[in-house]
């Protein structure tokens, strides 16, 4: 009898731990930032707040640029209005430990879809395609594009692949990795750097804001692909915000927002890209 009780716990033990197990699996499957926003009707999405024309805070707390309307489309396509949104700065730094952490549900900040990026984080898109390019003072005629710029003085963001672009690329040249863009801008425009490097976007954005002081040199010399980027694993979500940057792209909504932001400065907007991350 002693036996038989011992053998009745053991069992039970067993099929507790099978049942917990079930449920928890249940739990993982349920994560997806589709049914978040289904259910809670409200999302944190990471952008800049520190580039014109793609992802700004205004002085009067407001955010506008071409990443915040891609954010705000792709929300309203999974049930989200945009006053339901909580926008969160994303440093390019942190992109990923912010998506795995949780603290934000998508990120659309001029993130480019890496190799090395996606073995942290999952990306729906590409929703544009930049290029790396070069903003000098106005007046600067020395510097014509990447091959001229032994000696020179660089600035660009800390974690971004055009820092490390520069790094594998260009050994020749001195390169600061600053917090973020502003710091560069004021850099450059004192004299202690001579040149930013980023993606033609953010780039134009910032000659655009500041007429006859920067010049955008218009030598790319890479291709960036902006994607969305969202938690490893939510196939889910990623299929939700492909098929919503698909319909802006079909509905006209996403040329009308890249000649809103892009137009001003003289840039010419690409036809959008085909989606391949799927």
């Amino acid at each position: 009898m002693r036996l038989s009780r011992l053998a009745r716990a053991g069992v039970a033990v067993v099929s507790l731990a099978v049942a917990l197990t079930a449920c928890g699996s249940r739990d993982e499957g349920s994560g997806s930032l589709v049914d978040k926003a289904k259910n809670d009707k409200k999302l944190t999405i990471g952008i800049k707040f520190d580039q014109p024309g793609l992802g700004l805070q205004t002085p009067g707390g407001a955010y506008e640029g071409f990443d915040v309307e891609v954010a705000k489309y792709i929300a309203k396509e999974l049930g989200v209005d945009a006053n339901n949104i909580t926008w969160k700065q994303t440093p390019s730094s942190q992109r990923e430990d912010m998506i795995a952490n949780g603290q934000v549900d998508f990120i659309v900040a001029t993130y480019s879809i890496t190799d090395k990026r996606k073995q942290k984080v999952d990306f729906a898109g590409p929703y544009f395609i930049a290029h790396q390019d070069l903003l000098v003072r106005a007046d600067d005629k020395s510097i014509t594009g990447p091959d001229s710029l032994s000696g020179k003085k660089l600035c660009s963001v800390q974690g971004s692949t055009s820092a490390q672009k520069v790094k594998d690329k260009f050994p020749q040249v001195q390169l600061q990795n600053v917090k973020g863009y502003s710091e560069c801008l004021t850099g450059l425009e004192s004299g202690a750097i001579d040149a930013l490097t980023t993606d033609d976007t953010i780039l134009a954005g910032y000659a655009a804001q500041q007429p006859g002081k920067f010049k955008l040199v218009g030598k790319g010399f890479s291709d960036e692909k902006y994607g969305v980027g969202l938690k490893k694993g939510d196939t889910k979500g990623r299929d939700a915000i492909n098929a919503a940057i698909q319909k802006m792209e079909t509905d006209g909504s996403w040329k009308t927002a890249a000649d809103k932001y892009f137009g001003p400065s003289g840039y010419t907007v690409p036809a959008p890209p085909a989606i391949t991350e799927k």
